[in-house]
Parts: C-alpha cells; sequence; structure tokens
C-alpha cells in the first residue's frame, strides 16, 4: 500500500515544493516554513549533487511530519539511490520506461514529464502516479489541465511550472491534482516561505470547495 498511500497524501495536500538547494541546513530551513504552512510534500531535485544526503536529513529531522520525494531523475540509477536515501516519490522532466519500472518494483510513485498526450498515455500504462505537465504547462497555463482531462479524464496532472498565488485555484477547477511550487515556496526565510505555504494550501481548499458546491 506505500505507492497508494504516498500518492493519496500528494493529492490531499494539492502543493509540492519543487527544491534545489546548495546545503542542507537551507533544505532544512526551507521544510520547516513548508511544513509550518500546511505543505507537507517536498521534492529534491537530483540536479544538485548533494541531494540524497538534502532527502536523508529532512525525513530524520521531520520524520512523517513531511513526504520528500526526489526531483530530476534522469535514469535508473538515480532512481535507485534517492530510493536509498529515502525518497518516497520521483519526478522528472522526461519519461524514461527504466525509472518506471524501479518505482513500480519499490512500490513508489513516479511522476515523469510529458509533452505530448502520447507521451502521457504510454507512462500511464507503464504504471506511473501523475503526469507532470512539464515544461509545456509554463507555456499554456490553467487550461492545460482541462486540456489534458477532456479526452482522458482519470489522467492525474502534476502541474509544474508557472503555478502562482493568482492561478492556483484556476488549475485545480481545470482539474490538476497537484501543484508544484518553486520560488514562492524555496525563497526567502522559514517565516516568509510558511506564510505563501498557508496561502497556497487555503487557495487549493477554496477551489475544492467550490468545485464541490457547484
Amino acid at each position: 500500500m506505500k505507492k497508494a498511500e504516498t500518492t493519496l497524501k500528494m493529492a490531499k495536500t494539492g502543493v509540492m515544493a519543487v527544491v534545489r538547494v546548495e546545503t542542507i541546513e537551507r533544505g532544512l530551513e526551507i521544510a520547516k516554513g513548508c511544513i509550518d504552512g500546511g505543505v507537507n510534500i517536498m521534492e529534491i531535485s537530483y540536479t544538485n549533487a548533494n541531494a540524497g544526503d538534502v532527502i536523508r536529513s529532512i525525513k530524520e529531522k521531520y520524520k512523517d511530519r513531511i513526504c520528500v520525494g526526489a526531483g530530476t531523475v534522469l535514469d535508473a540509477a538515480t532512481a535507485r539511490m534517492a530510493i536509498m536515501n529515502g525518497a518516497e516519490f520521483m519526478v522528472a522532466p522526461n519519461f524514461e520506461e527504466e525509472v518506471s519500472r524501479i518505482c513500480n518494483l519499490y512500490q513508489v510513485p513516479y511522476g515523469p514529464g510529458c509533452t505530448t498526450y502520447s507521451e502521457g498515455l504510454n507512462a500511464l500504462k507503464s504504471g506511473a502516479a501523475f503526469i507532470k505537465a512539464f515544461p509545456i504547462s509554463n507555456y499554456y497555463g490553467p487550461n492545460l489541465a482541462k486540456v489534458f482531462k477532456v479526452p482522458c479524464p482519470q489522467m492525474p496532472i502534476l502541474a509544474s511550472g508557472g503555478v502562482n498565488l493568482e492561478n492556483a485555484k484556476e488549475w485545480i477547477k481545470n482539474g490538476a491534482e497537484v501543484l508544484g511550487v518553486g520560488g514562492l515556496l524555496t525563497k526567502g526565510d522559514a517565516s516568509q516561505i510558511e506564510q505563501n505555504a498557508r496561502q497556497l494550501v487555503s487557495l487549493v481548499k477554496e477551489a475544492r470547495n467550490e468545485m464541490a458546491a457547484a
């Protein structure tokens, strides 16, 4: 049930911090701000060589208070290393069959980046938990979620790029399950991050309540 439980946790929160940090200390500071603001999902990018150490350190300190995954997972070797360091989910800018297999083997949700509809459907067939709308979410904005959902309403969308306080509700109302957010949840001190996290979580809840009432 590990994969299912993590997937549900991500969908329930609806907001994921997308983090690239140079030091463990900064990673812990960002984690504190996110947790205090209600965002308990955090992706640590393997763009930086210390990503595994950051993931492990955050999990050791905050344990079940936060769900930490690995980002920019381009190959199976990176996926395996991330899992051994405690990563609870994988996100990537591309779809890679071998990464999907590793994630399924260890029951870890995988959110590959897909630009075309064919990529998205093939990723779902391989067991992807989310389809990361990347990099096209930066260009098409919230309407992208609706476009993907119309012919395939069961496609779970992870928006990545272009999400802000002004359009967060629109992304949710158009069908995105999780919003990947960078700058708002990674810049400033812990208190500023906490404030932004609270606003994002509130917007997601408002959008979902409005949808339920419609």
